[in-house]
């Protein structure tokens, strides 16, 4: 029985770059969580940005499933990278984190720089950010996979994305 070569990099230079690329990029992300009411494997589209120090940051609502199934477990993926305009989609490059998820709480001191930061970022955001019911959620990423396209993959760490 022949071994197979483990089509998977470890990260380089340009593996590092193009992943910060896509974060930095990215302005909404596939969140993928695990629902709590049944187990099984849940996705959503959410906001996505990065806090002032370079974590990885959304904001939810609690009516939002997402919400819940990250309270009950907060291990989750996201996939950022976007198909180009032309081309098949499969060649175009993307990000898959593994993360832990925690909320900020209402009275962090954090949150009002959270906010503003947000702001900045995602305008269309003030009409609901003080709403009751929305919160931050830093994102910390355990491991990444990048895809940079035909036969470019790669694992990064969490050091690598920053």
């Amino acid at each position: 029985m022949s071994t197979r070569p483990d089509p998977v990099a470890p990260a380089d230079a340009e593996a590092r770059a193009l992943a910060r690329d896509l974060i930095r990029g990215a302005s909404h992300a596939a969140l993928a969580v695990t629902d709590p009411q049944d187990g099984t494997p849940a996705i959503s589209r959410i906001a996505f940005g990065t806090a002032p120090d370079g974590g990885f940051l959304t904001l939810v609502s609690a009516l939002a499933p997402h919400h819940a199934a990250l309270q009950a477990h907060p291990a989750c993926a996201l996939l950022l990278g976007e198909p180009g305009a032309k081309g098949d989609p499969l060649t175009h490059p993307r990000l898959m984190v593994k993360a832990r998820a925690a909320f900020v709480a209402p009275d962090d001191p954090a949150r009002a720089t959270l906010r503003d930061h947000w702001l900045s970022h995602h305008p269309k955001a003030k009409l609901y950010i003080d709403f009751a019911d929305f919160a931050f959620v830093r994102l910390h990423p355990v491991s990444a996979l990048l895809n940079g396209g035909f036969a470019r993959a790669f694992r990064l760490m969490p050091e690598d994305l920053g």
